[in-house]
């Protein structure tokens, strides 16, 4: 398994998508394992991932939005996948959607090696592997942190408190954004396109685990909003964690700051 077998699924995701017009097909299948309500696109995504793993062969364990979680005997990895963040956004006719796709070989989220994101709208591709960085469509990203405007983008399930909760980085924006897919935030974080997100409520593990691998491979920070690492969080489907990521050391001193000062 490697970055090109996650690339081949994206693409077919992103072909799917194309034809499918998600905005026209909208009728709600149920709720998925996670609660939220499942939509075709969100089905026919997770299908074609689940189907390509299975197809090559891979003993895989699964943690997914829409199914949830199955543990099989002596899985050879971990397969943790959004089939589409940002799901409103897709059925209203948002152009800010995307598929996430993270593999880990162990029990924690240290052992992430890989993690693969698809604009579903115009098909760029973030990826990255542990140790060997980040790419964005096939190039190396290099992660601009020198730039002076500072844009906050931020993500919440609940608006009104999570609003109140971040309310104390805004002093330091030039921009705010809240766009409606975790991991295209975080993609573009990594490169250098937001300077700071961050999550107050809780956010699942098959929102962030790829995101948080590219922008961990630029260079980025990555902890909690009280501080503290993610490495240790265990790779199951229960687990959920606050989020604060910064395109460098600097700005996160400055983010925890502001966010924990009483």
């Amino acid at each position: 398994m490697d970055i090109e077998f996650l690339k081949s699924i994206g693409k077919k995701i992103y072909n799917e998508v194309l034809s499918s017009k998600p905005q026209f097909n909208n009728n709600a299948l149920g709720r998925g394992a996670a609660g939220d309500i499942t939509y075709p696109i969100d089905k026919i995504a997770e299908d074609i991932i689940i189907e390509s793993f299975e197809k090559a062969g891979f003993n895989f364990n699964v943690i997914s939005e829409e199914r949830g979680s199955k543990i099989v005997k002596n899985a050879e990895v971990s397969l943790i996948i959004d089939p589409i963040d940002g799901s409103k956004n897709a059925i209203s006719g948002i152009p800010f959607f995307s598929s996430s796709i993270a593999i880990a070989e162990g029990d924690t989220l240290k052992s992430l090696t890989l993690g693969y994101i698809i604009n579903l709208i115009n098909g760029d591709e973030f990826y990255a592997q542990r140790g060997k960085g980040s790419f964005f469509n096939g190039q190396k990203i290099k992660l601009n942190s020198k730039n002076k405007s500072l844009i906050i983008a931020f993500e919440a399930s609940s608006a009104y408190s999570a609003i109140k909760e971040v309310l104390p980085l805004f002093e330091i924006a030039t921009r705010i954004r809240c766009f409606g897919s975790t991991a295209l935030d975080l993609a573009y974080l990594s490169l250098g396109a937001i300077s700071i997100f961050v999550v107050p409520n809780p956010s699942r593990i098959f929102d962030f685990s790829a995101g948080l691998l590219i922008a961990e491979e630029t260079g980025a920070q990555v902890k909690n909003i009280r501080g503290e690492n993610l490495d240790d969080l265990p790779i199951d489907f229960k687990t959920k964690s606050t989020l604060l990521v910064c395109k460098n050391e600097e700005l996160m001193a400055l983010a925890l700051k502001l966010l924990n000062k009483k």
